[in-house]
């Protein structure tokens, strides 16, 4: 039986609809495409979770496919910013609560403005990190969007 996340108790929480998929970790590999082979699921429906910082907002984040780079430049703009620049590793853990390979854009320790790339909506689900590492939460973009509060937008070149 999979242990639940806090992510999934907040989803629980807010009445929505989702599934724990684990997957095996690969300290080496933390990459999207490992977890998107472990779960034998397109990449483009595999969104990885990036943590920024931006010279007028603050920290935000932003949920992309995970085979695309984040562009610093549309995520700048989008977020009101001039420039932004990714969290530092070392930041992560005491700014969100979770490791990177886990950082889910659900039940962060505090809420952050979220942006969503705009691809998510050719799906029926997506997955998204549970909160650990070997666990993805697969729900709709829909629900994804309204727990987030997220923006859809073009976050990728």
């Amino acid at each position: 039986m999979v242990k639940k996340t806090n992510v999934a108790r907040l989803l629980d929480k807010a009445k929505v609809s989702y599934e724990l998929i684990p997957y095996e970790v690969d300290e080496n590999d933390l990459s999207a495409q490992h977890v998107a082979a472990g779960l034998g699921e397109n990449i483009e429906q595999v969104f990885k979770t990036i943590v920024l910082h931006g010279d007028k907002s603050g920290h935000f984040v932003c949920v992309i496919p995970g085979e695309l780079e984040i562009d610093l430049k549309l995520a700048a703009k989008v977020s009101g910013n001039k420039k932004c620049e990714l969290l530092p590793l070392k930041e992560l853990l005491p700014t969100t609560g979770y490791i990177r390979g886990g950082c889910s854009p659900i039940g962060m320790k505090k809420v952050f403005p979220t942006y969503i790339h705009e691809s998510c909506m050719n799906f029926p689900y997506i997955y998204v990190s549970a909160g650990i590492r070997g666990l993805q939460i697969k729900l709709a973009p829909a629900d994804l969007i309204k727990e987030t509060r997220a923006e859809i937008c073009k976050l990728c070149v």
